[in-house]
């Protein structure tokens, strides 16, 4: 009788949700547009998606008919013009612009979301960029912040040669500010546990180290450190890391 090949692959998903519920007895949320469903106030939404990389989330925001609208704003022109050259979506358009200065008038949006992206503007802009975002934003109207918490495995290896400490907790500090100041009011900070799966170190290189709107150069004994660090997480099925991460909810006020 053939062995069923099923074994190693279920091993390994049941470490990675051990491995998650035991560091810090976080919700798993493979899918974090699961999250969003549950948090936001979707149905009917002009949403501004404030450094929207590819857009993968708006795409599927609109493929599901959960928002009437997404603006994507983006200051990769890189990836800007990808935005613009791939297949058109209805309800989706993309414009050259970052957040601490959108183009748009005051109350346009009912959401406002930051996937990964807060952390990447300038430290001086900070204030200024979630000024700007309560300013577009309609009474009442809600900013989704979700960004990485600087822990966990995956962490140590991106840090090896991105070290993010500084910018994600200046990013965490502003907002914050915002609500201290009361430019906002918070509503809710989720902490959740994600999976970031690779097939192997060429995709690695290919999605993180390469990314448009970074200019990161691994060669020689650094190169070597990071792939032996991402290695050390190699299985038969590819490489997996159970990733912290963090939403903030704020609120314009009515």
């Amino acid at each position: 009788m053939q062995k069923s090949n099923l074994k190693p692959i279920l091993a390994k998903i049941d470490g990675l949700l051990g491995q998650a519920m035991n560091a810090n007895t976080l919700e798993l949320i493979p899918d974090e547009l699961n999250l969003m469903r549950r948090l936001l106030p979707l149905s009917g939404a002009k949403v501004i998606d404030l450094g929207c990389g590819n857009a993968e989330m708006p795409r599927r925001l609109l493929k599901d008919g959960l928002v009437a609208s997404v603006t994507g704003l983006e200051v990769d022109y890189v990836q800007h013009t990808q935005n613009l050259a791939a297949t058109p979506v209805a309800g989706l358009d993309f414009v050259f612009a970052g957040a601490d200065d959108i183009p748009f008038d005051a109350n346009s949006f009912d959401i406002a979301m930051m996937f990964k992206s807060l952390h990447h503007v300038s430290l001086d802009r900070l204030d200024r960029a979630l000024a700007e975002i309560e300013r577009v934003l309609a009474p009442g109207g809600v900013l989704y912040v979700s960004e990485p918490v600087f822990a966990g495995e995956f962490n140590e290896v991106l840090r090896l040669f991105n070290d993010e400490e500084v910018v994600r907790k200046a990013a965490y500090d502003a907002l914050g500010r915002a609500i201290s100041t009361g430019l906002m009011e918070g509503v809710e900070e989720k902490r959740f546990d994600t999976l970031l799966a690779f097939r192997d170190f060429d995709e690695f290189f290919q999605r993180i180290v390469k990314v448009t709107h970074s200019d990161h150069t691994l060669v020689g004994d650094q190169l070597a450190k990071v792939k032996q660090r991402f290695e050390l997480h190699a299985t038969p099925q590819g490489v997996q890391f159970v990733r912290p991460m963090r939403v903030n909810m704020l609120r314009k006020r009515g």
